[in-house]
């Protein structure tokens, strides 16, 4: 028995049709309910916004108690003995973040003592006392066994002075 093409496309439309009337069932129930429940839970009312206050400037005290936000920080702070030597030849590691540094070593020449830091560029480097290292001005000070002190040279966030702080880069192990 052989199937002629009116009825192939006859049985292929009642199959699919049969299809379709079997998705239609309440699957879309909870769907309906909430959309019908929506409106009715939603606030009818919105808070009105805050008052806003009138603009009241701030003025500057001539005596320099509140500092000008307008005003070069550096250039205040160009009277201190602690301002570092910005003119001075750059060395190698002062271009790298301390936290980047690794001290792996230390060891004598001539009775002067070199510490050994490795930089993010896996260079190794000969450092001694006075050599600056760090993007702050750092000078260092001791060379031990276990770390590298340095001091810091910085600018106060509040008073634009340089100030003076402690660092240090421990052995790596």
């Amino acid at each position: 028995m052989s199937l002629n093409k009116t009825q192939f496309n006859l049985m292929a439309v009642t199959f699919f049709s049969c299809l379709l009337l079997a998705c239609n069932g309440k699957q879309g129930d909870d769907l309906d309910q909430f959309m019908a429940n929506a409106a009715n839970e939603m606030s009818k009312s919105v808070a009105p916004l805050p008052e806003v206050l009138p603009y009241s400037p701030l003025q500057y005290n001539v005596d320099g108690v509140l500092t000008d936000p307008f005003k070069s920080r550096k250039a205040k702070a160009g009277s201190g003995s602690l301002q570092p030597n910005i003119n001075r030849p750059r060395e190698a590691l002062e271009s790298f973040p301390l936290e980047s540094l690794s001290y792996v070593g230390s060891m004598s020449k001539k009775g002067l003592k070199y510490a050994l830091i490795k930089s993010p560029e896996e260079t190794l480097q000969q450092v001694r006392l006075g050599n600056y290292i760090g993007p702050n001005f750092g000078r260092i000070i001791a060379i031990n066994e276990n770390a590298i002190e340095i001091i810091e040279v910085v600018q106060d966030d509040i008073t634009g002075d340089w100030v003076e702080r402690d660092a240090s880069i421990n052995l790596q192990e």
